[in-house]
């Protein structure tokens, strides 16, 4: 039966729990973030964004909160050629209307063509905000793609890497860990919330200004000194690190900036939020590992290269 599915997915995050499964050939059409695996290129791209997503941070911002204050989506869906895809599985999301095409437009989308009597589309709608909402996701989409040992093994899978992870730092529960400030966004800047707590603590740090399970929030320049965290890692969501760099470099000499002891002290790094931090699926094991590597070095030696993260100024 699996040699016949037909998947289109809508966002990066379900396109890797696909390939995770090993079910990427049954994948007939994308997002235009769908980027891992490699290999996708011939997909059909379904999305695109309403505004440039290539313009600074602070332009996106904008132009993204006048949408939505309009009530429109952040991104165009063409239903026409999901309709020509003929899809069995269409994933999408309900977790984030700024990530994503909104459920509503895709659920829309499904009713003006699908035959009610046939019901011959299935909508997988992932919701994640905590490391077990991302677990569940895996096994929703396992189940629906009816590869349920598959989804067990590659939870159990990732679970026990998660734990591995957290042990290398079990010795030195007896010295605090070191606090991080996740900076998502830049102009406005936001502290990291939903699952990024979770996988900072298993790196051996703790989060401030974010909470588990929670969105990500607008944060002042006094509240990040108050935290006064250790370190300080961005990871704009959607960017790379080149994008990362750019700008952060337009917000370094803001007197706010200047004053982090994390700054001071050299304690920046720029990580692949894009492709790691961001995105609730398997890779978020990286993201760990990625983050142990900044946080303790000298526990976990690197394996990442610089597309994945660096030391700010190196």
């Amino acid at each position: 039966m699996t040699e016949a599915m037909r998947i289109v997915s809508l966002l990066p995050s379900a396109t890797e729990i696909v390939a995770a499964l090993g079910m990427v050939d049954t994948l007939v059409g994308r997002s235009h973030e769908c980027d891992w695996p490699v290999g996708l290129e011939h997909l059909p791209v379904l999305t695109s964004p309403k505004i440039n997503s290539l313009t600074d941070a602070g332009t996106i911002d904008q132009n993204v909160r006048m949408l939505v204050e309009q009530g429109v989506s952040v991104y165009r869906l063409d239903a026409a050629c999901i309709q020509t895809l003929a899809p069995d599985f269409v994933i999408t999301q309900s977790q984030c209307e700024l990530c994503a095409v909104s459920l509503s437009e895709v659920a829309q989308a499904l009713r003006d063509w699908v035959d009610p009597l046939q019901n011959n589309v299935q909508m997988v709608v992932l919701k994640p905000m905590t490391l077990a909402d991302v677990w569940t996701d895996i096994a929703n989409v396992a189940k629906a793609l009816r590869v349920e040992t598959k989804g067990a093994q590659l939870i159990a899978d990732l679970q026990q890497g998660f734990a591995d992870l957290a042990a290398a730092t079990a010795f030195t529960a007896s010295v605090p860990r070191k606090t991080v400030f996740f900076m998502e966004w830049t102009t406005p800047l936001m502290g990291a919330g939903n699952w990024m707590p979770e996988v900072m603590r298993v790196a051996g740090g703790e989060v401030v200004l974010g909470r588990d399970g929670e969105y990500s929030s607008v944060v002042t320049w006094d509240d990040i000194a108050a935290a006064d965290p250790d370190v300080v890692i961005v990871g704009p969501c959607g960017f790379d690190i080149a994008r990362a760099r750019i700008e952060l470099a337009k917000i370094e000499n803001e007197t706010g900036w200047q004053g982090l002891r994390a700054v001071r002290e050299g304690a920046v790094y720029l990580v692949n939020g894009n492709h790691y931090f961001n995105r609730p699926g398997p890779r978020l094991l990286d993201s760990a590992q990625i983050a142990m590597e900044i946080l303790y070095g000298d526990i976990r030696p690197r394996i990442f290269d610089e597309t994945a993260w660096i030391h700010y100024g190196s």
